[in-house]
């Protein structure tokens, strides 16, 4: 099951257009649930979750007719992703916020790196959103609009056995950095850093997840739902914020 919002949203987003991409699961679908709470139209971005991406996207036009669409598209492939900003411009009418979410996440222990896992985890941790977001400069400039790029507090602190994971998200958070110097003043550009929030689905080893949420000054993990509403702030209540990354972790990366 995913986290519902805790507290009534004000519908500061109304009218406002999203992309959210790698939308259909986990932190993406709450971040895409939570904005539309705050009156938000949806375009919801996967690659291979078909029914997960129908099924939210049905569960948002319940409640609100007409106000999610899906749209999918291999982020890998650079050739296509202006006409996915095409696609929100065509169902919405324009694009306010751009939710660079989609990443894939495995471990790389040193010696057993390829270069598959390197164009893979850079790929879409990197590549992608630096190319997506050139794509929605234009549009974006039009509205005034946010890029806001999910990235990883071990892009600041490396987590052990996954280097290239890490790189990849460091590199994401210097790209919200040069993006907000780039794109200003028309267009703000700032990251949310989660820590440990939802376990992959293969499972970190217990072991280390205890370890992880001791040296949590909060000693608890987070949750989708608490990652999803950094990004309405910056979405809805931050119009002189940009260049900035926001760490949802309960503390661990003052604990290490």
């Amino acid at each position: 099951m995913t986290d519902s919002p805790a507290r009534p949203i004000a519908a500061t987003l109304t009218g406002k257009t999203v992309l959210v991409t790698g939308a259909a699961r986990r932190v993406g679908a709450e971040i895409a649930r939570v904005l539309h709470a705050a009156g938000a139209n949806l375009l919801l971005h996967y690659h291979s979750s078909a029914e997960d991406a129908a099924a939210l996207a049905a569960e948002l036009n319940g409640r609100r007719d007409g106000s999610a669409q899906t749209a999918t598209c291999d982020l890998l492939d650079v050739a296509h992703l202006p006409a996915l900003i095409e696609s929100a411009i065509a169902a919405f009418g324009g694009l306010d916020v751009l939710v660079n979410n989609a990443s894939t996440f495995y471990p790389t222990p040193v010696g057993d790196i390829t270069e598959i896992d390197w164009n893979d985890l850079t790929g879409t941790n990197l590549k992608a959103p630096l190319f997506l977001s050139q794509a929605a400069n234009t549009a974006l400039r039009e509205r005034n609009g946010l890029i806001l790029n999910i990235a990883d507090i071990h892009g600041m602190r490396p987590l052990r056995r996954y280097p290239v994971y890490s790189v990849a998200k460091a590199g994401l958070i210097m790209l919200t950095h040069a993006l907000a110097r780039e794109l200003g003043p028309h267009v703000r550009v700032n990251a949310v850093a989660p820590g440990p929030v939802m376990w992959p689905a293969d499972g970190l080893d217990k072991e280390l997840q205890d370890k992880i949420i001791r040296r949590t000054a909060l000693k608890r993990p987070g949750s989708a739902t608490e990652v999803a509403h950094a990004c309405l702030y910056f979405a809805g209540d931050a119009p002189y914020v940009t260049g900035q990354v926001l760490a949802v972790d309960g503390g661990r990366s003052i604990g290490w």
